[in-house]
């Protein structure tokens, strides 16, 4: 990792993922897929270790049996998730952070379809994106670069001027072949080698939101890992 690409630089957005990066859903999503998994007679520990970061469909179509519907079994998933929020939470400090942001700088970049973003972010408290980029948005989810693409296009920024926030391996790897410097939060850096900074917490950095660009700034009170 080399803290001195993020720290001290401008950057002209802020990409987030959603689920690990500014939420919590993983005990809820872990249920879910853990019970289509039983109902087809599939292996759910070698589903749940690459799920996360990825679009229902692609995960569908990866594991399903023959003769299931990947978009119908999809979307039942992911009505399954919109249902059930209860125990969804922030990561600390996430929601402090983001209601600093100006409203033309940032967006949630997820392989979530939109529907089940904004029930996840309003169940978390946090402040709702000005621009979510979901599953549908895009042709290819993550480890593809497309949404995080998608998001500096719509936000009018060179997408090596956006710094990405993210937890999963594929969407480190999406984010890095967009051209952007990545944030991880959590240990997914240390499955790809591949992020600059990695983070537990928001509380161990401060924001700057400058007319030149959005500035992070380490905390030195608090030891953020990373």
């Amino acid at each position: 990792m080399n803290d001195e690409t993020i720290y001290g630089r401008s950057f002209s957005a802020f990409l987030f993922d959603m689920d690990g990066t500014i939420l919590d859903s993983i005990a809820v999503a872990n249920r879910i897929w853990t019970g289509w998994a039983e109902r087809h007679g599939l292996d759910a520990g070698a589903i749940l270790a690459v799920v996360h970061g990825v679009r229902a469909h692609d995960t569908v179509l990866r594991f399903a049996p023959a003769g299931v519907d990947p978009r119908r079994e999809a979307e039942a998933i992911t009505e399954a998730e919109i249902g059930e929020v209860d125990g969804i939470v922030e990561i600390p400090g996430a929601a402090a952070f983001l209601a600093r942001l100006p409203a033309e700088r940032w967006a949630v970049v997820t392989s979530a379809p939109r529907a089940l973003a904004y029930a996840r972010i309003a169940a978390a408290g946090l402040p709702m994106p000005p621009l979510v980029i979901g599953a549908e948005d895009v042709a290819n989810g993550k480890p593809a670069p497309d949404g995080f693409l998608a998001a500096a296009a719509r936000l009018g920024v060179a997408p090596g001027d956006c710094l990405a926030w993210e937890d999963s391996p594929a969407g480190i790897v999406a984010a890095s072949a967009a051209g952007m410097h990545v944030v991880t939060v959590g240990k997914a850096h240390e499955a790809t080698g591949t992020a600059d900074v990695a983070i537990f917490e928001y509380g161990s950095l401060n924001l700057v939101a400058a007319p030149q660009g959005l500035y992070v700034v380490r905390r030195t009170h608090t030891d953020d890992r990373g």
